[in-house]
């Protein structure tokens, strides 16, 4: 087999299954150049019981962006010469239930188009059928649909698709600047960062347009996942206004 990209309707089904028995476990978590979404990073902190703050210091590095100009998280290997994930170990990943969204994704590649008139989504999915793997000599089949079920990957595609809104947004409004280091500083806070995010707000005293934009203090507050929804808002009413 050699390595193919295929594209794929949702209702079409491909062969691939990846568990403990099969040849390759563990391989794909080496040679790693993970990037991190804004909601892989609130999954991740709060399945390992630390603050947004420790985790990004502790398992990230921070980059800008060659292609947009903007702050992109990078996971830190835990082996820098074998790239090998912090989080791998022989049983399998140790954050599995909360592994990020391109791990999920895996063999699939997913890709989006937004209609001008409507802003409405429309997703495109293609496989990835790599000769290393050996999940695809496996006997299970699924459709797209099935897998983006049974991978949970419904909320990782929407937060996802708002941090490609904000990209595209970037990218049309200043195709060429990276942001400044203040505007950096707070695209990195209001996204990456929640905790320090959430505390910003309530001392900046934004928790007023939060609530008219129909967040609530105590939402805010208490749900991480709210959060970075009003995080995307603001960064694009503040940074990229229109």
């Amino acid at each position: 087999m050699s390595d193919e990209i295929f594209a794929i309707e949702k209702q079409d089904s491909f062969q691939f299954e990846c568990n403990c028995t099969v040849p390759c476990f563990n391989e794909c978590c080496q040679d790693l150049n993970q990037f991190l979404t804004p909601y892989d990073i609130l999954r991740l902190k709060k399945a390992l019981g630390l603050t947004a703050t420790n985790f990004l210091e502790q398992y990230t590095c921070r980059h800008i962006g060659p292609e947009t100009g903007l702050p992109v998280i990078t996971l830190k290997p835990l082996e820098p010469a074998a790239k090998v994930c912090p989080f791998v170990t022989p049983a399998g990943c140790r954050v599995y239930a909360d592994r990020p969204g391109s791990c999920r994704m895996y063999p699939l590649a997913r890709m989006i188009s937004r209609s001008r008139d409507t802003g409405a989504i429309t997703e495109h999915y293609a496989v990835i059928q790599e000769s290393h793997c050996r999940g695809f000599h496996q006997d299970r089949r699924q459709t797209v649909t099935e897998w983006v079920r049974s991978q949970d990957l419904t909320p990782y595609n929407e937060m996802n698709d708002l941090m490609m809104g904000l990209i595209h947004l970037k990218n049309t409004l200043n195709p060429v600047a990276s942001l400044g280091l203040a505007d950096a500083q707070l695209f990195h806070m209001a996204l990456y960062d929640l905790d320090r995010f959430r505390t910003y707000i309530i001392e900046h005293g934004i928790l007023a347009e939060a609530a008219a934009s129909g967040y609530s203090e105590e939402l805010l507050k208490a749900d991480d996942s709210a959060l970075l929804r009003f995080g995307f808002e603001w960064i694009r009413r503040v940074l990229f206004p229109k």
